[in-house]
């Protein structure tokens, strides 16, 4: 598990450079991983932050992983690990907030399949472009882990198709790979047909893309990506309307579960109070009758809005907060233009603002989601 010679780079800029990966392609890489993480889980290590970023590839193109520093060793492992990395609770939440599995959320203990489900997501941004539960918000992204909202696009092959859907199953003992049989039945699976199980560190490796298209950038491919998107949803566990999504009741239910999950944003960490987290958070351009300032607005779990001078880091004021909409509400004019509206302390007050990123809507639904949750 060594990480010399890696300088064909990581595995996400693959992605990244390609847009999305080949079957084939994709198929070589997962096999590879499933062999790390096979030797990882065989001497009782559990890397809890499986993801393209710290997946790297060698000078010949092979898969290697990197960053220990969320690993957590299981009672029989022979292997010593540095005292920093066993002293937290067995449940401690850790990893990356895309790739992190239901059970996580819910404070269960650390297993070998949470590593599985952070596969399953690996795969599915191969195949993609993009991860599976991606959002705007950790707290956003974690509403859809937890409803299981996983939808696949079209193109995707039914091997592929099946095999992600087992990995991320929200039971982690029924994931390929996690059951009595070992990685007997994960490699078996009909996707990683054709694959030298014995000779895969021998076997050739894909030729990587060199130069990154430099007329795209991360949002352009998660748009290019939603719009292949098909109508395949797959939720086991969450009551689905008639387009098959989770019902908006059924998503705000988990508010007060997801509100104890801390944002792993720590640079806007000093503005939270204690055991307060991040549920949107966004550089906007906040427009008034003389001039446009930008500003960091942060929606928190509490809830309160905050304006942050993003240049000088430093809180610029509140927006006064209300579970009634009479008294405080968002307008939408378009994707990229909305105002929070504020009666608390008259006279009312007009926030006007821009996002770039065009989550005007996004803004809207979350606030809205927040002041239901107090009715409840």
């Amino acid at each position: 598990m060594a990480l010399e010679s890696c300088e064909g780079g990581e595995l996400f800029d693959q992605i990244v450079r390609k847009g999305r990966l080949s079957e084939d392609e994709a198929r070589f890489y997962a096999a590879e991983i499933v062999d790390i993480l096979e030797y990882l889980h065989s001497v009782g290590l559990i890397h809890r932050d499986v993801k393209p970023e710290n997946l790297l590839l060698t000078s010949d193109g092979h898969i290697k992983i990197a960053d220990f520093g969320s690993v957590k060793p299981t009672v029989d492992t022979p292997i010593k690990v540095l005292p920093n990395s066993t002293n937290e609770r067995a449940c401690t939440f850790v990893g990356t907030a895309a790739y992190v599995p239901p059970e996580v959320l819910n404070s269960a203990p650390a297993t070998f399949g949470n590593d599985l489900w952070a596969l399953g997501c690996t795969l599915f941004q191969m195949l993609s472009g993009s991860s599976p539960f991606k959002d705007a918000s950790e707290w956003l992204i974690f509403q859809r882990i937890i409803a299981r909202d996983l939808r696949f696009p079209e193109f995707f092959s039914d091997e592929a198709r099946d095999l992600i859907d087992k990995l991320l199953d929200v039971d982690p003992t029924k994931r390929p790979g996690a059951g009595p049989d070992g990685y007997a039945s994960l490699k078996k699976h009909p996707f990683f047909r054709g694959i030298d199980w014995k000779n895969i560190r021998k076997t050739r490796a894909p030729k990587p893309a060199v130069e990154a298209n430099a007329n795209e950038d991360e949002d352009n491919q998660d748009s290019d990506w939603l719009s292949h998107m098909g109508s395949a949803h797959v939720n086991r566990n969450v009551p689905v309307g008639n387009n098959g999504a989770a019902s908006s009741s059924e998503v705000r239910s988990h508010v007060s579960k997801l509100a104890s999950i801390d944002s792993f944003d720590s640079r806007w960490q000093d503005f939270l109070e204690p055991g307060e987290s991040v549920v949107l958070i966004s550089k906007l351009k906040k427009i008034n009758k003389l001039s446009n300032k930008k500003v960091q607005l942060i929606l928190t779990n509490k809830p309160q809005l905050i304006c942050v001078d993003p240049a000088k880091m430093v809180t610029k004021g509140n927006i006064s907060w209300s579970a009634n909409p009479s008294e405080l509400n968002v307008q939408v004019g378009n994707s990229s233009h909305f105002r929070i509206c504020t009666v608390y302390i008259p006279p009312k007050k007009v926030f006007v603002f821009e996002d770039a990123k065009q989550r005007a809507w996004q803004w809207k639904n979350a606030i809205e989601d927040l002041q239901n949750c107090q009715k409840i």
